[in-house]
């Protein structure tokens, strides 16, 4: 899983990067074919967000969050994010689909 964390109008410091990292080490823990992850923190007068895509096969997920801590900005960004990759870890990870029976040969 490759993981860029940028900054948009503030720093990224090593705490905050730590932060990052820990909190996307779980959704790695659900889902492990995650191909990378690109994390967007951004500062503003009204408070402070934090994006981020995810690259899964065949889907992007992108998740915002927009608080007045940064940290709990990311604590709402990671529930958020976990709740997508559970619900496309079950849609795709039922039972194998097949050829229809309309399909074939006779």
């Amino acid at each position: 899983m490759n993981l860029s964390i940028v900054g948009h109008q503030l720093e990224v410091t090593p705490a905050i990067r730590g932060h990052v990292v820990g909190k996307m080490e779980r959704i790695r823990r659900h889902f492990e074919h995650v191909l990378d992850v690109h994390v967007t923190l951004s500062a503003s007068k009204l408070g402070q967000k934090a994006e981020v895509t995810l690259h899964v096969p065949g889907k992007e997920i992108h998740c915002a969050s927009e608080q007045s801590d940064l940290y709990a900005a990311i604590d709402l960004l990671v529930d958020k994010l976990d709740r997508q990759v559970l619900k496309y870890k079950d849609l795709h990870s039922g039972r194998p689909h097949g050829p229809s029976a309309k399909h074939d040969p006779v």
